[in-house]
């Protein structure tokens, strides 16, 4: 199926021209495009029209989970009919295995699985394995390995009405391929057996499957329901693919084992040699163990860190990763590049200094050491096009790309906001002078410290002459975090005093000046690009003014501003030229009140006393109905990435289910 765009909008402003280069470009085959979108010109709509008009498999990479989600929505509500994807870190905790020399400390692996995670990456390479309309957005997980795609596709069972084929074989192949037997639940990744009636529930799919089953003949397929049993269609033939992320070939299994076996005796003889009888004993006790587990079962916690010998490749080859699940012609989208790009060149030194030390001291085999992300010239080499977005392109984007794409006409018409520079003499008098006139109108501000004790000091100082502030830095956690946020749109707070406002992510619309103090301090928070994006949160109000204060002007504050100003100008251009009269962004505030709500409840998990009480009051009939709409809800949320609400109405549910169950004793009770 081709890639179809859905959306109620059309291209406006400078979209359908952006649009229409990007395109070009890939076409008369350039390499690398940069589009230069300023905030709120629609850079992610752009690139969908994008890949429409390419008709190619796309990866789009974030530089973290929430930005991933973010933009996992957004392709998934314009391309309902293809296969959107989500691949992202399965660990909702992660304490990777150390050891610390120094303390004669070993720090065990610990982890958090979030299956819902682990099922949606299994989707993501068995859509890339089985058809072409794909887009799968990914954090920079991605490069980090994930099994050879050849194993991993090849390892499949493909069932077809009219087979013959020995139930035992079924199964067996099932247990290889990761499932397990569950005869009492059928749950994600697990399969049943009642008489000839076999039942599987792939990890990747919403509907499982059922074979019937006449002696060793495959009669018919089944897609159906696990939750209500509904059957959904017949199909011809099912193709299962595995439910696990790494797959051993077994083919290879057994010299694997014996490279493992090899490398083992290398290193002992290695470690006797130095003397250094506890670190081989150490790795004598784990190796062992380890091959027993994949001669048996064909799989071991850790597999991963023998994944270079059970895939037969060279000691320092780069691992396979889910770029090598693409085709040669995918595209790859890189958002917001300049902090992806720099998060990606930096992985591998990181996970070396870790791993090397565990080899060191006899807790992995030297192999282990290919267990790792991507080199940065590794993820080049495996790069045909990319298309990078970011209001603020960095210097490895200028440098690499073909060709810039502008995109900085807003559909509101809103031009970019006014700057000026004025000097730190007297700057909190002027400040506040500024952010009182904004407090008459109904507006909110904006104002940059650099230190955690200036943003909380001057916070105070604000509250205390009658304006209503409160300071935002990383010590306040995500909750308390997005309620400041909401309270300062809803005008509880008439300004937020924060360090670096840039990560939260939040369109302000109320926000209408901006004072970033310290302006000449020249670092990572005063860098151009750091400038540039704190300017844009000006952005989205028509009188939008940021001020800086500084004594002298620094290379970034000078490229900042007259970045600023070019735009603007461009943008007013074109607003007289069509007759474009600027308007405010509405956005609905309960967006993101109904946000925090979602995230009390994850942090409660219980309906409260009052909700208990009411469950309690409620007939049977109308505790039924609420049960079904949480059911709907618990789906809607897991399915739109909001797992920690999910399972906070989980528990919810077996709270009213707990209640339901006494009525219907005491009922029976009364009847006897």
């Amino acid at each position: 199926m081709p890639f179809q765009l859905v959306s109620e909008f059309q291209p406006t402003g400078d979209q359908p021209k952006a649009i229409e280069q990007m395109t070009e470009a890939v076409i008369n085959g350039h390499k690398n495009i940069t589009l230069l979108g300023a905030t709120g010109t629609g850079k992610t709509y752009a690139i969908a029209s994008v890949i429409q008009n390419l008709q190619r498999p796309a990866l789009v990479l974030a530089h973290n989970k929430t930005l991933a989600a973010q933009l996992y929505a957004e392709f998934k509500q314009f391309f309902p009919k293809n296969a959107v994807e989500y691949y992202v870190s399965y660990y909702d905790y992660y304490q990777p295995e150390s050891y610390v020399p120094r303390y004669d400390l070993y720090i065990e692996k610990q982890t958090e699985i979030n299956e819902h995670i682990e099922r949606l990456r299994i989707a993501a390479k068995a859509a890339l394995l089985s058809r072409r309309d794909v887009l799968i957005v990914a954090s920079v997980s991605c490069i980090y390995g994930t099994g050879d795609p050849e194993t991993w596709g090849k390892s499949i069972l493909e069932l077809r009405v009219g087979d013959n084929i020995r139930r035992e074989t079924i199964l067996r192949r099932l247990v290889q391929l990761q499932y397990q037997r569950n005869d009492m639940i059928l749950e994600h990744g697990t399969f049943r057996v009642r008489g000839d009636t076999l039942e599987i529930f792939p990890p990747y799919e919403e509907a499982a499957y059922r074979i019937n089953m006449f002696d060793d003949d495959i009669e018919r397929v089944l897609h159906f329901d696990p939750l209500t049993g509904e059957l959904l269609s017949d199909q011809p033939v099912v193709v299962i693919f595995p439910a696990a992320q790494f797959i051993a070939d077994k083919d290879k299994l057994q010299d694997g084992v014996n490279n493992i076996e090899k490398e083992l005796e290398q290193q002992l003889a290695f470690f006797k040699k130095e003397d250094k009888l506890v670190e081989a004993q150490r790795l004598q006790q784990r190796v062992r163990y380890d091959i027993e587990m994949i001669r048996e079962v064909g799989f071991t916690s850790g597999i991963e860190n023998y994944s270079r010998q059970l895939e037969h490749r060279a000691p320092g080859s780069p691992p396979h990763t889910l770029l090598d699940y693409f085709p040669k012609d995918y595209l790859l989208v890189i958002d917001e590049s300049h902090m992806t790009i720099p998060q990606i060149r930096g992985m591998y030194n990181g996970d070396q200094s870790r791993k090397k030390v565990l080899v060191d001291y006899g807790f992995r085999l030297p192999s282990a050491m290919d267990n790792r992300p991507l080199k940065f010239d590794e993820f080049e080499d495996r790069v045909h096009v990319a298309i990078y977005t970011s209001a603020t392109p960095g210097p490895y984007e200028y440098a690499k790309s073909d060709r810039i794409v502008q995109q900085i006409i807003r559909p509101t018409g809103i031009v970019d906001p006014q700057v000026s520079v004025r000097p730190t003499k007297g700057q909190i008098d002027d400040l506040l002078q500024e952010v009182a006139l904004r407090v008459k109108k109904g507006q909110r501000a904006l104002i940059t410290t650099l230190t955690q004790k200036m943003s909380e000091e001057l916070a105070g100082y604000l509250n205390e002459i009658g304006i209503k502030a409160h300071y935002l830095h990383a010590e306040i956690d995500t909750l308390e975090r997005v309620e400041i946020l909401r309270d300062l749109r809803l005008g509880i707070y008439d300004a937020i005093v924060g360090i670096n406002l840039l990560r939260e992510g939040i369109d302000l619309p109320e926000v209408s000046f901006v004072a970033i103090l310290d302006a000449d301090k020249e670092g990572f928070l005063r860098s151009e690009s750091a400038l540039v994006q704190t300017i844009g949160r000006a952005a989205r109000h028509i009188e939008g003014q940021v001020v800086l204060y500084a004594d002298r002007m620094t290379d970034s504050m000078t490229r900042a501003i007259a970045e600023t100003e070019r735009r603007r100008a461009v943008q007013e251009a074109y607003n007289r030229e069509h007759g474009i009269v600027p308007k405010n962004i509405v956005k609905q505030i309960r967006d993101l009140t109904d946000r925090v709500k979602m995230m009390v409840a994850e942090e409660e998990g219980k309906p409260s006393e009052a909700q208990k009480q009411n469950y309690h009051s409620m007939s049977k009939p109308a505790l039924n109905k609420v049960i079904k709409e949480l059911e709907t809800e618990m789906k809607r949320a897991a399915q739109a990435l909001e797992f920690e609400q999910a399972a906070a109405l989980r528990d919810q549910l077996f709270e009213i289910r707990g209640i339901l169950a006494e009525k219907e004793i005491d009922t029976e009770l009364m009847a006897k």
